[in-house]
């Protein structure tokens, strides 16, 4: 599949949000203490632009490892140039116990993504390769677009990205805004759909990695859809020690988006 190279314009940089109306809401700290984590926390009504906002400082100007929210990504690199045909095209497992028994496992795009098995991902970014990959991390204007190894940049460190990058992105994507063909957008957004309730829809995708300093690393970036109307969030936090990330993640944005009135049908 050839590069959709007119859509290779500046008007398709997705760089950081400029919110014009942002409220600050300090009473979301009380979930961050409860969890024991430090972090940042934004929600984007797209309806009239208003931003929900805990740490701005933190959401504008401080850059992370993206880890395996990079699969967003990742994923539409791999459609766009042909290296993943699609969602069902399965990669043989290579034999080797990696210490998470559900990735040791052939499986599809659509498997590893919503598991976020690690080595299938790192497959297809060894068959993108560096200067494909290059390409469209400079294309997009991905965080500060540098790779290291190319198939651990996403996850050692070098590659960094801001969360208000990370909202930007998936605002984006839920647009067909991205520089992709729309069904490849379509793919990752399907992949991204977690609970399809009657009163919402919760689409998202995590990460967890590793700070320069051990401590644990941990993304949530999607949407929440009420009544047909999308509203953005990005969730990142630090927590040093041993901890059950997923599980304190996933409590976390949940009672966040409660917090703010959602899962009812009300939004």
């Amino acid at each position: 599949m050839k590069v959709w190279f007119p859509l290779l314009i500046a008007a398709f940089f997705f760089a950081a949000c400029s919110p014009n109306n942002v409220k600050t809401d300090n009473s979301i700290g009380t979930y961050f203490k409860a969890a024991g984590v430090d972090g940042c926390f934004a929600l984007l009504n797209n309806a009239g632009g208003e931003f929900t906002m805990y740490n701005l400082d933190r959401y504008r100007d401080s850059a992370y490892t993206p880890a395996s929210t990079f699969k967003i990504v990742n994923s539409l690199i791999g459609l766009q140039t042909g290296r993943i045909r699609s969602d069902s095209m399965v990669i043989r497992w290579d034999g080797i116990n990696r210490g998470r028994s559900e990735c040791n496992a052939d499986m599809s795009m659509y498997q590893a993504f919503r598991l976020s098995c690690p080595p299938w991902y790192q497959e297809i970014a060894r068959r993108i390769g560096r200067d494909t990959m290059q390409f469209w991390l400079d294309s997009l204007s991905y965080g500060n677009k540098k790779i290291s190894a190319i198939d651990t940049f996403w996850l050692d460190n070098s590659l960094k990205i801001r969360a208000d990058e990370q909202l930007g992105l998936v605002k984006r994507l839920y647009f067909d805004q991205l520089p992709f063909f729309k069904l490849n957008q379509q793919i990752v957004r399907n992949a991204m759909l977690f609970e399809d309730k009657p009163n919402y829809k919760l689409s998202y995708k995590t990460g967890w990695g590793f700070k320069e300093d051990g401590k644990n690393l941990a993304w949530i970036v999607g949407w929440i859809e009420e009544n047909g109307h999308p509203y953005f969030f990005v969730l990142n936090f630090e927590k040093a020690g041993t901890a059950d990330i997923p599980a304190i993640r996933m409590k976390l944005l949940k009672d966040i988006l409660a917090h703010l009135g959602f899962f009812e049908g009300k939004m």
